[in-house]
């Protein structure tokens, strides 16, 4: 535990004195190997199926969509291609985290507001016509891993109007047996502190991120109509994970 610590504490002083001094590709630099070293701290593997997007250094305009299970989620994408996330403004006053996630750019969404999704819609859009890869869960909220909840299709807007491409992502956390490891999931009730120490406790708690076909903005997609389109990403998540 006193490992997280340090080395949260180390990414606050970094956040705040380092990365507004450095340019994009230098806070994208910054953000991949601080999850990185998170993950190693924490002995979590990353297992990678299928081709992701290209580097940090090339990737432009990419909506990564993908099913929610834990705060590793993010960590092990980021390890893999730093991007803007969407999350609940909640996340704002979260002790030190809170404040990692507004250095890095995070997107937040006000919780239970629906005249709040144009503006995200907008922001979204202008983000990833400005080049920014953006990721975002559609669920809304966390599972334990064993289900996929209804996808949320307003976000996709902002991919259809920016022309990105899209990619799918599957998410899953095995046990050494191949089933589902629900004790790493930060949902329900649990705390964040609880979700922690259940990490921790772990030998070496493995996720895999698979990397489902990308989805470019041909005239087909962008005729599509976006709640079709969600219903599509959903399915295919869905039946990766076998649920």
């Amino acid at each position: 535990m006193s490992r997280i610590a340090c080395h949260t504490l180390s990414g606050v002083a970094i956040a705040g004195l380092i990365m507004p001094m450095v340019g994009k590709n230098g806070r994208q630099a910054i953000i991949q190997w601080w999850s990185t070293a998170l993950l190693q701290i924490l002995n979590v593997q990353v297992q990678v199926h299928g081709t992701p997007p290209p580097s940090y250094k090339t990737a432009r305009n990419n909506l990564l969509v993908a099913n929610h299970i834990s705060w590793l989620d993010i960590h092990a994408i980021n390890s893999l291609l730093p991007v803007r996330f969407i999350a609940k403004d909640d996340i704002k006053a979260w002790p030190l985290f809170g404040y990692l996630a507004k250095k890095s750019n995070v997107l937040f969404i006000e919780r239970g507001k629906r005249q709040h999704a144009p503006r995200i819609v907008d922001a979204t859009r202008h983000c990833l016509q400005a080049g920014d890869n953006v990721c975002f869960f559609p669920e809304g909220t966390t599972t334990d891993g064993s289900t996929v909840l209804p996808f949320k299709s307003s976000v996709m807007e902002s991919a259809l109007q920016a022309k990105s491409t899209i990619w799918p992502i599957a998410i899953r956390y095995p046990r050494m047996d191949g089933s589902i490891n629900t004790e790493v999931a930060y949902a329900g009730e649990t705390t964040l502190l609880e979700s922690i120490r259940c990490v921790i406790q772990q030998a070496q708690p493995v996720v895999e991120l698979h990397f489902l076909a990308p989805i470019t903005a041909h005239p087909q997609a962008m005729q599509a109509k976006r709640r079709e389109l969600t219903q599509h990403i959903q399915a295919n998540i869905t039946k990766q994970l076998k649920l």
